[in-house]
């Protein structure tokens, strides 16, 4: 049976929408966010931990910008309209790469800089027709995983290899399964920018990674950035519908129509390779494609709420409040559930999908104890609470 995402996902209070914020503009609950911003803290970890500096740029530019890069040729028709302000024309980016360029070119860079890795977790926007918008998978207000490194170009083949290793982690961590790879290449038309050399270049470079990977792809001519050739890594959602998710792309084009450069080890100037990659894609596509892959019960270190205390009785309140606040101390995501019946407790933190529940009742609470129960039906035996706590701590790593 397939799982629409945008029936679990408002079953579950992770996210909804409203007309009078508009079509393809949804907002996220607490539950959601709570998910979205342990996703989003691991990714940027992920990649602080892998040399990514995080860089935070607007999300708007004036016409010229997107003219220069060539966003305006490609994509005008995708992007809203720009905006008359103080004698300037400001549109809403329908890309983060732009700024990401002005940031390289912002500081004088040597060799010994490279290769430089610029993260952003950053919004973006699209003005997508609605008939194509749906729940979290196509929207007109993206926050997108994204990154650039900047490198020589003997640098790119590493660089591209060390972003399909770190994918493989994030996905593995995330419960992702890749169902493809393709690898997007030119085709006929003059939308592709740079030339001939620099496109060989590149497709060869992407090449040789995925076969040094050991991964199995498909090559799709046409389907590359007007840029530069890119790998897509596709996920299928569970109508067997493939959607592209994460990216790594070379870009001769962008450097040299922004004149990017860096002193090389001769003493002279050279022009960076820029490696674009996003290892999750927008936050929206993935939450779309992880509500379905893991029907709402996400792995206890994304869950909305990792632990719900279930106290029997009020005389058991002061035990639960003990374990909320060591818990929360923890960094953990933990709810006491007070009102209603212990058995439509447990039902509702079955119906949320909650990883845990802890139970304490009058043989517990004496002894500071609880007795945590999984939802695959799993029951410990009762444990101090500083136990229970850091047995969840350990499991909720990623």
């Amino acid at each position: 049976m397939h799982i629409d995402h945008r029936k679990l996902g408002r079953e579950l209070d992770l996210f909804d929408s409203d007309p009078l914020i508009g079509a393809g503009l949804p907002f996220w609950l607490p539950a959601g966010a709570a998910a979205r911003h342990a996703v989003e803290s691991y990714l940027c970890d992920l990649e602080r931990r892998h040399g990514y500096q995080h860089v935070y740029s607007p999300a708007l530019g004036k016409r010229q910008l997107f003219e220069l890069s060539g966003h305006w040729r490609n994509f005008a028709d995708d992007m809203f309209p720009p905006m008359p302000m103080g004698g300037d024309d400001l549109v809403l980016r329908p890309s983060i790469c732009p700024h990401h360029a002005l940031i390289y070119k912002s500081r004088g860079r040597s060799y010994r800089d490279l290769p430089l890795r610029i993260a952003e977790l950053g919004p973006m926007y699209r003005s997508e027709r609605s008939g194509v918008l749906g729940g979290l998978s196509r929207v007109r207000a993206i926050q997108l995983n994204d990154a650039h490194i900047f490198c020589g170009e003997a640098q790119a083949g590493e660089e591209v290899a060390e972003v399909l290793r770190l994918m493989r982690q994030a996905h593995a961590a995330l419960g992702i399964a890749p169902s493809s790879f393709q690898l997007s290449l030119r085709g006929e038309g003059k939308k592709y920018g740079g030339d001939a050399a620099g496109w060989a270049s590149a497709e060869g470079l992407l090449r040789q990674a995925l076969d040094a990977a050991g991964v199995d792809y498909a090559e799709a001519p046409g389907e590359a950035a007007f840029y530069g050739p890119k790998i897509d890594v596709q996920v299928a959602d569970r109508a067997g519908r493939e959607w592209s998710l994460a990216t790594i792309q070379i870009d001769y084009h962008q450097p040299a129509a922004f004149g990017l450069e860096y002193a090389d080890a001769s003493g002279g100037r050279s022009r960076p390779v820029m490696v674009h990659r996003s290892l999750a894609g927008s936050m929206e596509r993935l939450f779309a494609h992880l509500i379905e892959v893991h029907e709402g019960a996400f792995p206890l270190w994304y869950a909305p709420v990792q632990l719900a205390v279930l106290p029997v009785s009020a005389a058991e309140d002061a035990a639960a409040g003990a374990l909320q606040r060591a818990g929360l101390e923890a960094g953990l995501r933990v709810e006491v559930l007070r009102d209603g019946s212990l058995g439509a407790r447990i039902r509702s933190v079955a119906e949320r999908k909650i990883p845990y529940a802890g139970v304490i009742g009058n043989r517990e609470a004496p002894d500071g104890l609880v007795a945590l129960r999984h939802r695959d039906g799993r029951r410990l035996e009762p444990m101090p609470i500083a136990a229970a706590v850091r047995l969840l701590s350990d499991e909720a790593r990623p």
